[in-house]
């Protein structure tokens, strides 16, 4: 990595550590740098984790700090994960990926905000059963990662509607996450994605406030701009000057899919939404090569950025990559580092979890690793390497 950038164990040894100093055998920036470490080379829980060690051997134990002939079992990590400041840990990870985006993109970049559940902690106590990202779209790096606790009550449903109930606490905690990066002065000069559940005046307003720019996608939960949006591109004999668009065509894994989006400054007063500077239509069409069945999708939707600032190339580009967080984050959550199969949802150790798997990515991600599995099995062969992505330097 480049010299500029504080090593990720510099970043460890800044979380406050919950355990009385008395009775501590090993330092928490060790432990949390081994399980930093045991995630890049492939192990999924922190009981494997917790063995990383003993197959790697004292040397690499030593060079993150830990005692010769010891390394912390699955009990010390079960019962310390469980107690660590999970708002402490996510904050001084969200700042070190701060430090690093100023150094590789320092331009202008965007951020998908996105919700995701973890399976079956709702019903296994966790303290947050699902969890909020801010995505870099460019880099493929968690920004910033805000627990969705349980409970709370609906917004026009019935309250026994758990979906529901979740997707009003994801409300809450995306316009807290906005406030806090407003008052931070993070929102200004970059671009926030999201999907119809946070098209949210409030919001757009916060966006604006912060001196950033938003796309936001219209569906029924804002049915009047939806249906003003949908109406002008839906009028036959309206001007062509009224629009401009795009369009583009790929193939790849087993189905050809066609894109194009049409965009329109004539309703920027009607909608009166907070800083809108245009609307758009986009529609996607996609083909399985194999069965031929047909996918089609229409979607509106309402940028901040004016036609200058982004074209309807670039705001399809915009809306594409939005959606990156699923298969960029999400998928690889799920299936190369298994989280949907973890057996760890009680209390705070969840969010933990995921921190380090979020952690693991977007160090993958910053050394230039494009397939995460294959960069994995790369990490397994070279653990000096492994170690080095992370800030340890070991003795030849």
């Amino acid at each position: 990595m480049a010299t500029e950038i504080t090593p990720l164990m510099d970043i460890l040894s800044t979380i406050p550590d919950p355990r009385h100093r008395r009775g501590r055998v090993y330092s928490l920036p060790s432990i949390l740098g081994m399980m930093c470490a045991a995630s890049l080379c492939g192990y999924q829980t922190y009981g494997a984790m917790a063995k990383w060690c003993e197959d790697y051997g004292s040397e690499y134990a030593q060079a993150l700090g830990l005692p010769q002939h010891r390394s912390p079992c699955k009990a010390t990590l079960c019962i310390l994960l469980a107690r660590l400041d999970v708002e402490e840990l996510e904050k001084r990870l969200c700042g070190w990926i701060e430090s690093v985006l100023s150094v590789l993109t320092p331009e202008a970049s965007a951020f998908a905000l996105d919700g995701k559940s973890l399976r079956g902690s709702r019903k296994q106590g966790a303290t947050f059963p699902a969890m909020l990202t801010a995505f870099s779209h460019e880099m493929g790096v968690v920004l910033c990662q805000r627990g969705i606790p349980e409970g709370g009550q609906s917004v026009g449903v019935e309250a026994e509607d758990e979906d529901a109930v979740r997707r009003t606490n994801e409300l809450r905690i995306a316009k807290d996450v906005l406030k806090a990066l407003l008052s931070d002065g993070r929102l200004a000069g970059r671009i926030w994605t999201m999907d119809a559940l946070h098209t949210q005046r409030e919001n757009a307003e916060t966006i604006v406030e912060g001196e950033g720019d938003y796309v936001m996608l219209a569906k029924g939960n804002q049915p009047t701009l939806q249906e003003n949006i949908a109406f002008l591109f839906e009028t036959d004999d309206a001007p062509e000057e009224w629009f401009d668009n795009a369009s583009e065509s790929n193939t790849a894994h087993g189905r050809v899919e066609h894109r194009s989006i049409r965009t329109s400054t004539v309703l920027n007063e009607t909608v009166g939404w907070p800083g809108v500077q245009q609307v758009f239509e986009s529609h996607r069409v996609r083909v399985e090569r194999t069965s031929g069945k047909l996918h089609e999708e229409t979607v509106y939707g309402i940028p901040s950025l004016s036609p200058a600032q982004a074209d309807p190339s670039r705001l399809m580009e915009l809306i594409r990559g939005h959606w990156s967080i699923e298969n960029r984050l999400h998928w690889v959550r799920d299936v190369v580092f298994d989280e949907d199969r973890s057996q760890v949802r009680k209390g705070n150790t969840p969010q933990v979890m995921t921190a380090v798997r979020n952690i693991a990515i977007s160090v993958l991600r910053m050394a230039g690793r494009r397939s995460t599995a294959a960069a994995r099995h790369r990490c397994a062969a070279r653990p000096r390497e492994t170690l080095e992505l992370i800030g340890v330097t070991m003795e030849n």
